[in-house]
């Protein structure tokens, strides 16, 4: 059976990611990039999808688990009946290949060993065909190419994999002081072999890498190492030739288990930019915020109207949706999912958070571009003329087009933000249509007022005329559409709680309030569990209502539903007390930074560095 979503750890080298299981077997790893076929996809399957499982023989789970501080190089440690042993494991930042190392290291006495390796390229659909070079393994499978590097006598079995098909294992014995090292490494078959790498020096590269990155980090509040860790992780998303940071490491990873409620997160959103890039300017880290701004210029340049709501993380357009048939899905949640057709909706909402994410890279004083101000004055010509449309709201509902009240709120947030910036004191005047823009942000106001708000029952709708409720109503004030002392706003997060708290956590909206035919709004079957970064905003919300023990608290006990290693996915089931969606969620892991920050008193649109003055 496939672990648990949270015992699951994530390596990575800023180009790819793999995730390691407590039983110490790497289940999901997508080579060369986060969004190629995975090469071990047990993570959907079992075994026989192709896995790399190295610990003591017959052992269960690690007997203690975490990251060195301050990095992503994780240790796992068995205490068996003859010794204890620890298993390092990283992944260099990306050079001329990518590797994947793992140590052995012993600690005490002696322990006996076991290693097998299956690697299953195409989401676990191609057997590469493996021999022997010298004491390494090659693995080559169309265009892959795999590389085993091991002092440990290895045996190549055609017959003796979980599929009855080929594989590489290793029994062998560790005594203290020793450390046996076993590397992994990748490049397209076509290409020479690269480089041995070196363990022992790559381990001191890599965590000299990630001391050296995080030392940037400027928070100084409370829950400062929660904050740190979500920032870590939000850099291991990050695609560093590019810059664009994906939602999250897997595919298909289920809302519901058992549902059909199954996703493929290893893209760029641009509704997450604005939050994201919140969270990194407001920690210091302004070289990412701007590589995320020149990622995001780059990915949506072009015809205004033609913008998606998603792109690949070098900024490709296509993301076609497809299911793998061959895969059951995790623990039977089928189909599986690669690639994603919500790519193809219209969602107002995005052009507001470019807009918006823009204009938070203008106000914390990092490096202007003209590109990217070209681009807003195309962005708003075309929210100009198409703000009245319905659209398919953030959530990638996939039922009908509707009037929803946050998709226009943002599209007022857009071009408030260029009003703002236009009549800047330091801006150019190049004949921009201020006034022009002031009305139709008012136009738009009015519009969502008197379209989007139930004064019977005290609160805005998830769509005009709608008898259901959306969590992305807390974010209203938090964009400045009406302050948090409106009677509107207090009354609508008085009602969100009422409707959409679960079990202390939120929902991102109902699904059934608005259903009709026995159809749920969003077009799919099934239910889903909260929404982590809900609660997040409700935390916010709370802390800015005056219920400051509340945020706290709320704050408190999402950070206890992270894993043992500090990380979350995309939802919570509160009836079967765990993890649900995808992993990790960068939407997730940046609620962890922001709303530390705002519960600090840290405007969330302002960096520490510029609150200081410097």
């Amino acid at each position: 059976m496939t672990s648990l979503i949270e015992d699951y750890a994530l390596l990575g080298d800023l180009q790819t990611a793999a995730l390691l299981g407590r039983d110490g077997s790497i289940d999901w790893l997508c080579l060369p990039r986060f969004d190629s076929p995975a090469c071990f996809a047990a993570l959907l399957h079992d075994e026989r999808a192709g896995r790399w499982a190295l610990a003591p023989t017959g052992a269960g789970p690690a007997t203690r688990r975490g990251y060195e501080p301050d990095t992503l190089i994780m240790r796992s440690e068995w205490a068996t009946e003859t010794g204890t042993v620890r298993v390092v494991d990283f992944m260099p930042p990306r050079g001329e290949a990518a590797d994947v190392v793992r140590i052995v290291e012993g600690v005490s006495g002696r322990t006996s060993m076991s290693m097998q390796l299956d690697l299953r390229f195409d989401y676990g659909r191609i057997v590469p065909w493996m021999r022997t070079d010298g004491d390494d393994l090659v693995a080559v499978a169309g265009p892959d190419a795999v590389w085993l590097r091991t002092p440990v006598q290895h045996v190549l079995d055609r017959t003796k994999g979980p599929d009855g098909q080929a594989c590489v294992s290793a029994e062998f014995t560790v005594a203290a002081g020793e450390r046996i090292p076993f590397v992994l490494t990748y490049r397209a078959s076509h290409e020479s072999r690269p480089k041995p790498v070196d363990a022992e020096t790559a381990l001191e590269d890599t965590r000299r890498f990630w001391l050296d990155w995080i030392s940037r980090c400027d928070y100084t509040g409370d829950w400062r190492e929660e904050v740190r860790r979500a920032l870590i992780t939000l850099k291991a998303l990050t695609y560093a030739p590019t810059g664009g940071i994906l939602a999250a490491a897997t595919t298909s990873l289920p809302e519901q288990l058992g549902g059909s409620r199954n996703w493929d997160y290893r893209y760029c959103w641009l509704r997450d930019a604005t939050f994201t890039l919140q969270a990194l300017v407001g920690t210091g880290y302004h070289d990412e915020a701007l590589a995320w701004r020149e990622w995001l210029v780059r990915a949506v340049a072009g015809d205004p109207g033609d913008l998606q709501i998603m792109y690949t993380v070098d900024g490709a357009r296509r993301t076609p949706e497809c299911t793998v048939d061959w895969l059951d899905g995790y623990q039977g949640s089928a189909p599986v999912r690669i690639g994603n057709a919500a790519a193809e909706q219209f969602q107002l909402d995005v052009w507001g958070e470019v807009l918006t994410g823009l204009h938070l890279v203008r106000e914390n004083r990092l490096p202007t571009s003209h590109a990217a101000w070209d681009l807003q004055r195309g962005l708003l010509d075309y929210l100009e003329g198409h703000w009245r449309e319905p659209d398919d709201s953030l959530w990638e509902i996939r039922g009908n087009q509707r009037h929803f009240v946050h998709s226009k709120v943002l599209a007022w947030a857009g071009v408030d933000r260029a009003v703002r910036a236009a009549r800047h004191p330091g801006f150019r005047d190049v004949g921009e249509p201020v006034e022009r823009w002031q009305d139709l942000a008012d136009h738009i106001h009015q519009d969502v007022c008197a379209h989007g708000y139930d004064p019977d029952r005290d609160t805005f709708t998830q769509f005009y005329g709608s008898r259901g409720l959306d969590a992305a109503l807390l974010l209203l004030p938090r964009v400045g559409f009406l302050p948090w002392t409106d009677p509107r706003i207090r009354g609508t997060i008085s009602a969100v709680r009422r409707d959409l708290e679960h079990d202390g956590l939120l929902m991102r909206y109902d699904p059934g309030a608005d259903a009709s035919e026995g159809r749920t709004i969003d077009g799919v079957p099934g239910t889903e569990n909260p929404f982590l970064v809900c609660s997040f905003w409700l935390a916010d919300a709370l802390y800015q209502t005056g219920k400051h023990n509340e945020a706290r608290d709320l704050f408190e006990r999402l950070l206890s539903l992270r894993n043992d290693v500090g990380l979350l996915s995309e939802q919570y089931d509160t009836t079967h007390k765990r993890q649900t969606g995808n992993t990790p969620q960068a939407f997730s892991m940046v609620g962890i930074v922001n709303t530390a920050r705002h519960l600090g008193g840290a405007d969330p649109t302002t960096s520490q560095r510029m609150r200081q003055g410097s």
